[in-house]
């Protein structure tokens, strides 16, 4: 494949072919570095040399009714994980005070459940409320299905962006869960885009997919036209039914990313959730195609630390893309 010749048709707005997309995951690992330099000049167009990084927080724990085969707080999961209710606001303004001091340009707030109870998005949007009036970072929440008026809420506490993945394609979906469909989540995705808010929706890899289904649902988020695409790779926990499931290998990681990157020109490519389990050795490649990063960990698993990744970005040779410092605190 001439890389350098999809990397030009992606700045033009051309969108690549479905046997164009399975084609590049299955090509042999030689091609890597050519693919990875075709990437990184689309990523350079956009985003230059700069990584925003992303911090995360669990803020309401396991309990979660849904099926949803890969996820350790699911009804499905006998995972050794902590278990709690939603954290209140005051906790959440303090954690959203330590991702700024890690650096971070966004704070995550996340809960598990199919969707946010009406006094949890009270609280929510309190503890929005109060980080965007002392804390000087975006703020997104990730609570499960929306309607258009919960999002509402959300747009008016402050909220600068909501995630909610589709994870996998409109095909493949019923095989990773049953208690809601893959039409509830593209529902979320416009629900938050018709209240004016940014969208957050990636992908999950290595669930059993095949290559076609990464393609289609690569296309599917450009049809959606979301703003940023987190690409998660599976970190198979014990006691879900995904457990021991090691399908793959740091260079097809590295493929999915240049995929995504060629898909989606002009949309931040997060490298998420197992990309420490994955990618080990080879994490840093995918800041060619990728321009952000989860740090300090993820929802029940841990993850690379902020001067482990502040050094990294470093060493290779990007800017890590940070907000003002926080002034002190004098009350």
């Amino acid at each position: 494949m001439d890389y350098g010749h999809m990397a030009a048709r992606a700045l033009e707005g051309d969108l690549i072919g479905i046997d164009e997309g399975v084609e590049l995951l299955q090509a042999p690992m030689d091609a890597l570095p050519m693919m990875l330099e075709a990437a990184f000049r689309v990523r350079r167009a956009t985003f230059g040399r700069r990584v925003q990084f992303h911090v995360l927080m669990n803020a309401k724990s396991g309990l979660c009714p849904e099926d949803c085969g890969y996820c350790s707080q699911s009804s499905m999961a006998s995972s050794d994980i902590e278990r709690y209710p939603l954290r209140s606001a005051e906790e959440m303004v303090r954690a959203a005070r330590s991702a700024h001091e890690s650096g971070a340009h966004r704070f995550c707030v996340v809960i598990s459940g199919r969707g946010v109870a009406d006094d949890e998005l009270e609280e929510v949007s309190r503890a929005v409320q109060a980080i965007k009036s002392e804390v000087p970072i975006e703020v997104c929440c990730s609570l499960g299905l929306l309607d258009l008026g919960k999002a509402r809420q959300l747009k008016q506490a402050g909220v600068d962006r909501v995630n909610h993945n589709l994870n996998t394609s409109a095909a493949y979906y019923t095989t990773i869960c049953s208690t809601h469909t893959y039409a509830d989540r593209v529902a979320t995705v416009k629900a938050v885009q018709q209240a004016g808010l940014s969208t957050c929706s990636g992908v999950l890899a290595g669930m059993g997919e095949s290559d076609r289904d990464l393609v289609d649902v690569a296309r599917a988020l450009r049809v959606l036209q979301v703003d940023s695409v987190p690409v998660n790779f599976l970190n198979s926990m014990s006691g879900t039914p995904l457990e021991g499931m090691r399908s793959l290998t740091p260079w097809y990681c590295l493929k999915v990313l240049c995929l995504f990157r060629f898909m989606l020109p002009k949309t931040e490519i997060r490298v998420a959730g197992g990309r420490e389990v994955n990618l080990r050795s080879l994490q840093p490649l995918a800041l060619y195609p990728g321009n952000s990063l989860f740090i300090n960990g993820y929802l029940t698993t841990g993850g690379q630390s902020a001067d482990e990744a502040i050094a990294m970005v470093k060493d290779m040779g990007f800017d890590v893309d940070m907000l003002p410092v926080l002034a002190p605190n004098t009350t």
